[in-house]
């Protein structure tokens, strides 16, 4: 049985940082591309990083790109994601997700879940 837990959010104030952790198991996890997504109140799922199979190929989402960084240490079977200068913004619940081997940016594009973790940054 696959399963992803998330962990490492919290309440920060704004300009602060956060490392994110999401340890898999009961999956080849060498295998797999890993996504972070987050939904805030009231919003669709949306893409956040995701990063592929090896840790040699990661993706970001525009808006993110230089605050957020997505790595992973295929011999923890873990994936970060590490926040820096957080804004009010940022509030959302955070998610991992996996896939087979290669990244994609879709929510439907994903086998499997964590029950995410909430972030929350205050002004």
């Amino acid at each position: 049985q696959v399963r992803l837990v998330e962990s490492g959010g919290g309440l920060v104030q704004a300009g602060g940082s956060l490392r994110l952790s999401c340890v898999a198991s009961g999956l080849t996890f060498s295998r797999y591309a890993m996504g972070w997504f987050r939904q805030a109140p009231g919003k669709e799922r949306e893409f956040v990083a995701a990063i592929n199979y090896s840790g040699g190929t990661a993706e970001y989402t525009d808006d993110l790109k230089g605050r957020f960084t997505i790595s992973r240490n295929n011999a923890k079977t873990t994936v970060y994601l590490q926040m820096n200068s957080l804004k009010p913004e940022d509030t959302a619940i955070y998610y991992c997700a996996a896939r087979s081997l290669f990244i994609v940016r879709t929510v439907g594009g994903y086998d499997y879940w964590g029950p995410g973790t909430q972030v929350t940054v205050s002004s």
